[in-house]
């Protein structure tokens, strides 16, 4: 038994000579024990399904979290141009609203303005895009409401 340093690490270890083989010279097979190879290979494949569905729902669920920042956003957007409109203030709002949108929120987007007490309101509604349809059937609604002053 010798004691090594190794040049990486520094940590000291033991090395003691290689044990001898015992059994017969023809090797595993030949003495009946399984051999595992490819063992993982199948296993991953088993697994993959499940984990390209975990992938997925986790997608949509990123899908849900920006919608709710798409409708927050917009709604603030559009109180902020409608509250700051000479003229056709509702108009502006609903533009201002849809302005920044992406294709897939903006076709089913719900915009409604008007004048409260001392603000103006936006309110945005939102339906989140499913990623692959028919395998999640979200009908799910994402509301984004903001006010902003009324200017003179």
């Amino acid at each position: 038994m010798t004691t090594t340093r190794t040049a990486r690490s520094g940590i000291r270890g033991r090395i003691t000579a290689p044990r001898e083989r015992t059994g017969d010279a023809r090797g595993p097979r030949a003495r009946g024990v399984r051999d595992d190879r490819g063992q993982t290979a199948v296993e991953f494949l088993g697994m993959t399904p499940f984990i390209i569905l975990i992938m997925l729902v986790l997608w949509e669920c990123a899908l849900i979290g920006y919608t709710f920042s798409l409708a927050g956003n917009a709604a603030d957007v559009g109180a902020r141009k409608g509250s700051g409109a000479e003229y056709g203030a509702d108009a502006a709002c609903e533009a201002g609203a849809r302005k920044d949108l992406p294709d897939a929120w903006s076709g089913a987007a719900r915009v409604s303005c008007g004048r409260g007490s001392d603000l103006y309101e936006a309110k945005v509604t939102l339906k989140v895009p499913v990623l692959v349809p028919g395998l999640f059937d979200l009908d799910i609604d994402i509301d984004g409401e903001a006010g902003s002053a009324l200017e003179d």
